[in-house]
C-alpha cells in the first residue's frame, strides 16, 4: 500500500498503518484535528501557530544553583569512572551539542547504540534509546553502573569524593552533608534538568515572529506534516514521548532492537549521525530513509531538501551560544 496524497488521509495512515505504539493514558488528538493543523498552516503566521502540534521549549525550572554547579562539576568529573579515565561529559560534551562530537566516543568503546544528546532529554517520557528508564535519576544510576560507561556505583563515587576536601564543602553547601551516593545521583540529575536550548528560530516562529522562517523553511515545516513526520515527532521535544517500530516499509537500521523510543528532533542538525546505530551520516540521508522505510515515500531532492532547512532551525541556544558551534 502507498501513501495516499489526501493530507487526511495520510495522518490516518501514519497513526493506524504505521504501527504505532501508544502509552497508556496519552492524549491523542482526533483524525478531523490532526488534518484541521496540517491545513490551517497554511496562513504561516502566529495566528496558526497558537494551534501547532510542537510548542516552545520553555526556561529552565528554578533550581538550586548550588546543586545546579556541583552537578556540572560532577558531570565533567572523571572519577564517575572505576579507572578515572572519562566522565559523563566525555560522551555528552554540553560544549558543544550535548552529545559527542564523533560517532563513537574513544572513552566508551563498548557503547552499542548512538549516543544521544542530554539537551532536552529531560523533556522526554523515558530515557535511552530503548525507553527502559522513567527518570532522570535511574538514567543516571543505570549511566554509573553500566560496564559499558563508568563501570562504578554512586556509593563507591562518593567514597572517591569523600577524599577531596573541596568536594567534601561543596556537598555541605549543597545538601548539608558530605558525598553519598544519593546527593551524587541527585546533583547530577538536577544539572540534566538545567539543559534546556530554548530560543531557537522555529520556537521564535511559534511564538509569533512570523519573519523567522523562509518560505523554503515553512514549506519544509508543511511538508513535515503532511507527509505524516509529525506523527511521531510532535510535542515540546519534537519526539522523545512515544514507542514506535522502526524499518515498517523497507529497513531503516539495525533491525535490533525493533521498537524503540522516538528520538527528540531539537538540535537535530548538529547531532550527526544519525538512528540508532548512527547509520546515516548526513539529514538529507536520514530523513531521505526515513520517509521510505516509515512512510512508503520516496521523497524527491526537492523535498528533502525543503524538510532538511526545516530541521535546520529546531538548533536553540545554550548559555547564550547556538547549539553545536563553536565557543
Amino acid at each position: 500500500m502507498t501513501v495516499s496524497n489526501a493530507p487526511g488521509l495520510k495522518w490516518r495512515w501514519a497513526w493506524v498503518a504505521a504501527g504505532m505504539l501508544l502509552i497508556p493514558g496519552m492524549a491523542v488528538p482526533g483524525m478531523a484535528v490532526l488534518a484541521q493543523r496540517n491545513a490551517t498552516h497554511a496562513s504561516h503566521g502566529s495566528a496558526a501557530a497558537a494551534d501547532e502540534p510542537i510548542t516552545p521549549i520553555p526556561q529552565p525550572s528554578a533550581a538550586d544553583p548550588v546543586k545546579i554547579r556541583l552537578g556540572e562539576r560532577l558531570f565533567k568529573d572523571v572519577r564517575l569512572s572505576y579507572d578515572n579515565a572519562r566522565a559523563c561529559s566525555s560522551c555528552h560534551d554540553v560544549s558543544f551539542n550535548g552529545a559527542s562530537r564523533t560517532p563513537r566516543p574513544a572513552t566508551a568503546p563498548a557503547h552499542q547504540r548512538d549516543v544521544l544528546t542530554v539537551f532536552n532529554a529531560t523533556l522526554s517520557f523515558r530515557f535511552s534509546w530503548e525507553g527502559i528508564y522513567r527518570t532522570l535519576e535511574s538514567a543516571v544510576v543505570a549511566s554509573l553502573t553500566s560496564p559499558s560507561t563508568m563501570d562504578s556505583s554512586p556509593d563507591a563515587i562518593a567514597a572517591k569524593l569523600r577524599l577531596d576536601p573541596i568536594a567534601v564543602a561543596e556537598f555541605r553547601a549543597a545538601y548539608g552533608h558530605g558525598p553519598d551516593g544519593p546527593s551524587v545521583v541527585d546533583a547530577i540529575a538536577t544539572f540534566e534538568r538545567s539543559l534546556l536550548t530554548p530560543g531557537s528560530r522555529f520556537d521564535r516562529w511559534l511564538t509569533g515572529d512570523t519573519a523567522a522562517l523562509s518560505p523554503q523553511e515553512l514549506e519544509g515545516y508543511r511538508l513535515f506534516k503532511s507527509l505524516g513526520c509529525i506523527s511521531c515527532h510532535q510535542g515540546v521535544n519534537i519526539g522523545g514521548n512515544l514507542f514506535q517500530r522502526h524499518g515498517i516499509f523497507r529497513p531503516l537500521a539495525s533491525a535490533e532492537p525493533a521498537v524503540l523510543r522516538v528520538p527528540s528532533l531539537r538540535n537535530v542538525a548538529v547531532t550527526p549521525p544519525y538512528f540508532h546505530d548512527g547509520s546515516a551520516a548526513t539529514l538529507e540521508e536520514a530523513v531521505r530513509k526515513m520517509g521510505a522505510a516509515q512512510l512508503n515515500a520516496d521523497l524527491s531532492d526537492s523535498q528533502i531538501t525543503a524538510v532538511v532547512a526545516f530541521l535546520r532551525t529546531l538548533t536553540g541556544r545554550y548559555r547564550d551560544h547556538l547549539v553545536g558551534a563553536a565557543e
